[in-house]
């Protein structure tokens, strides 16, 4: 049998935390390969022997070889990748997840998590990350002595509230190169050989035993963008037939919207290529395709909740009995009864989660009547809107493809009962516009009361008292009495409230 031989470059941290060059000397048969770890001194320091069973990923230009807890980092990512070929024994099809994600998709993904920063941004939602600690620890009879999996660990926070909670052991896997990390803060705890960080896909990944709880944070942009919850569904393989899912399910919520000024501001973009003379070139001929390309992108940015003329449509999906395949084609009709007149723009999306354990059910939400978290909510827009009565009917579909860029397509359209007026639209859930600046949402223009006589219900004013003849009227608690001025009198006449 002939053996594949290779030689690489790269570097390993030593005892003292440096970073020191190294040469690997690979040999490769049908079934394993030996690795030759040489030193400066170019004598074999150690040998390491993979197979298909090993856990081996790479991030970048690391690679890191779990099954004895070594990262190799490289000159350049093209180098990692080639050395990562050479030590892969998987089928040519790949582990499920490979065959469903672009490799440029999950190496985009797995080096953005492989960021401090971007798990801080995470670990800083205080609704988020303060939710699942207490739907854990508000639950330890469900964690109490129990082996707990922590699918996509990221910085390992859930794998330390699990412990928190009771946990006799927590398998952490995490993919992307944010396992160094949780590898490093796991060992500097009193946690340290209770909780495993296993650096591997979970597709891939073995344990050598079932477990009684898995844990995740799956969810993405309208609770299914980045395809997480089909991973969170396949490590159900490793779970008891009693054990329990947190979260256990999840609520997306559909209903259409009204905003004349975001439809316009879509608008208003594309009117940068209505220009006939932009440096003297011009650009008129595309400003169709532009406006296009901005309305198949959904919005991400939070709402005031009376921008919605009716009540949401909830789909439901159990996370313990969902299948992976359930979740490639999601195909929700809508029927909606209007309760304010007014102009369809598109429709709103959020989603609610529950922790439903032993001793109680914590929910986690995102609706915009919510407080906000980072997942914000997320609008589609018509292309044309519609107009619809308070009373009339609105009926439509959701549908949303899966692809392999980790997102999906989405259509969406809508009509009118009563009318039989029509509006849709494709979008990139890819590609999102993220809109958000920290203001203030606005609520719908016009008011169903009076905003004056609103105003004036904080003033200390009788309106019995109110004659042809002058009144004098005093603010009460006004800044100006608070800084010990004396406040002025005003006299009003024939004063109409």
């Amino acid at each position: 049998m002939s053996l594949k031989k290779r030689a690489f470059k790269c570097s390993v941290r030593n005892d003292d935390g440096e970073l020191e060059k190294i040469e690997v000397d690979g040999e490769k048969g049908q079934t394993e390969c030996t690795l030759s770890i040489v030193r400066t001194n170019k004598t074999p320091q150690k040998e390491i022997v993979l197979n298909g069973r090993s856990e081996v990923c790479r991030c970048g230009r690391k690679v890191i070889i779990g099954d004895v807890d070594l990262t190799m980092e490289f000159e350049s990512e093209e180098k990692a990748k080639l050395f990562r070929q050479f030590v892969d024994f998987r089928d040519e099809s790949g582990c499920l997840f490979d065959r469903r994600t672009e490799v440029s998709s999950a190496d985009q993904y797995f080096q953005f998590y492989g960021y401090l920063s971007q798990q801080q941004n995470m670990m800083q939602d205080y609704i988020r990350t303060g939710t699942y600690q207490k739907a854990m620890v508000q639950n330890f009879v469900d964690f109490k002595d129990k082996v707990v999996l922590d699918v996509g660990a990221g910085s390992g926070i859930l794998s330390f509230f699990a412990m928190q909670a009771g946990a006799e052991k927590v398998y952490a896997v995490e993919a992307s190169s944010m396992a160094i990390h949780t590898e490093k803060l796991v060992s500097s705890s009193q946690y340290a050989g209770r909780i495993k960080v296993i650096a591997s896909k979970i597709e891939e990944v073995e344990l050598p035993e079932k477990v009684d709880m898995i844990i995740s944070e799956p969810m993405g942009y309208m609770l299914y963008n980045e395809r997480m919850l089909e991973t969170f569904i396949h490590a159900r393989k490793f779970l008891k037939e009693d054990g329990l899912m947190f979260p256990s399910i999840g609520d997306l919520h559909v209903a259409p919207f009204t905003d004349e000024a975001l439809y316009m501001e879509q608008f208003q973009k594309a009117n940068f290529w209505y220009q006939q003379s932009f440096h003297g070139v011009d650009l008129s001929s595309l400003r169709d395709d532009a406006v296009a390309e901005y309305f198949k992108q959904p919005i991400v940015d939070t709402f005031d909740i009376s921008i919605l003329m009716a009540k949401s449509v909830k789909y439901s999906l159990d996370f313990k009995k969902a299948s992976e395949e359930d979740l490639h084609v999601l195909d929700i009709p809508v029927k909606f009864q209007v309760h304010t007149s007014g102009t369809i723009h598109g429709l709103a999306f959020w989603f609610d989660v529950a922790f439903c354990g032993s001793y109680t059910t914590v929910w986690l939400s995102t609706a915009p009547n919510q407080p906000l978290t980072h997942w914000y909510q997320v609008r589609c827009l018509f292309r044309t809107p519609l107009f619809a009565k308070a009373g009339e009917f609105v009926t439509g579909r959701v549908l949303m493809k899966a692809n392999k860029r980790q997102s999906y397509d989405i259509e969406i359209e809508a009509s009118i009962d009563e009318t039989g007026c029509k509006a849709d639209n494709t979008l990139d859930l890819k590609n999102p516009y993220f809109r958000y600046n920290g203001a203030t949402p606005q609520p719908t223009p016009g008011s169903n009361t009076s905003p004056s006589n609103e105003m004036y219900s904080g003033l200390n004013i009788s309106l019995d008292s109110f004659s042809k003849q002058e009144t004098t009227i005093y603010q009460t608690d006004s800044p100006s009495s608070q800084q010990k001025q004396q406040t002025p009198s005003v006299s009003v006449s024939n004063l109409k409230l």
